[in-house]
């Protein structure tokens, strides 16, 4: 039920139903001064209360469009929203972010968080395939990007890791299909194991599972 909540709070983030959201008496705040609105978002994420600091970040947006204040309060409500792992959520306010001040100074950190949220995101390897290979993707495309950003080397530690953990499935399904004769599949993905740039007794089998053995944020 939490998860359709969330859902429903980004679709009404996106089209701007400030007024459909909280009682009377949320409804009755109003014409507050940037700062005021930027200061009771950042009291609301401080007491843990993202529902309230997501609508004050509507009214903040509704009364003061051009605020020089609006990117920060983006910026801190995704690294809110993703501390709690609140990952949907937090996309939508880091891609907002890029659409608006994409060419900005803090457009590295804003894409370093895009990155992170997706890495942060795999929940299980084998039935995050997709998401494994498309962060990996995105790492690529920010080193090349952004080669120089000071997030780099964690965007470079979470290749490493994605890619270990890529190694280790394939790996593993190798050895699925050897137990079931399926020899030309198995040669398939020792092929691709091939490829790991490392040598496998550089890696350690994790014990507690593929995420926590790869996340580089713990």
């Amino acid at each position: 039920m939490k998860h359709w909540i969330k859902i429903g709070l980004v679709l009404a983030l996106a089209v701007g139903l400030s007024g459909c959201f909280g009682g009377s008496e949320e409804k009755q705040e109003y014409n507050k001064t940037a700062q005021q609105w930027y200061d009771a978002i950042e009291k609301s994420i401080g007491s843990g209360d993202l529902e309230k600091a997501d609508k004050q970040f509507l009214s903040l947006r509704s009364e003061h469009m051009n605020s020089s204040l609006l990117p920060t309060a983006m910026l801190a409500l995704a690294q809110a929203h993703m501390a709690e792992e609140e990952y949907l959520l937090a996309n939508y306010y880091l891609d907002e972010y890029l659409k608006r001040y994409g060419g900005g100074a803090s457009a590295d950190y804003a894409r370093f968080l895009k990155i992170k949220a997706s890495f942060l995101g795999i929940h299980d390897i084998n039935k995050d395939q997709k998401l494994v290979a498309d962060t990996l993707g995105r790492c690529r495309e920010y080193l090349r990007s952004h080669g120089g950003s000071r997030y780099a080397p964690l965007v470079k530690t979470m290749v490493v890791r994605l890619q270990m953990a890529q190694y280790l499935l394939d790996a593993d399904i190798a050895h699925l299909y050897d137990r079931i004769g399926k020899e030309k599949a198995a040669q398939i993905y020792r092929k691709k194991a091939e490829k790991f740039l490392y040598k496998p007794e550089q890696i350690d089998n994790p014990e507690a599972g593929f995420l926590s053995a790869i996340n580089p944020f713990d």
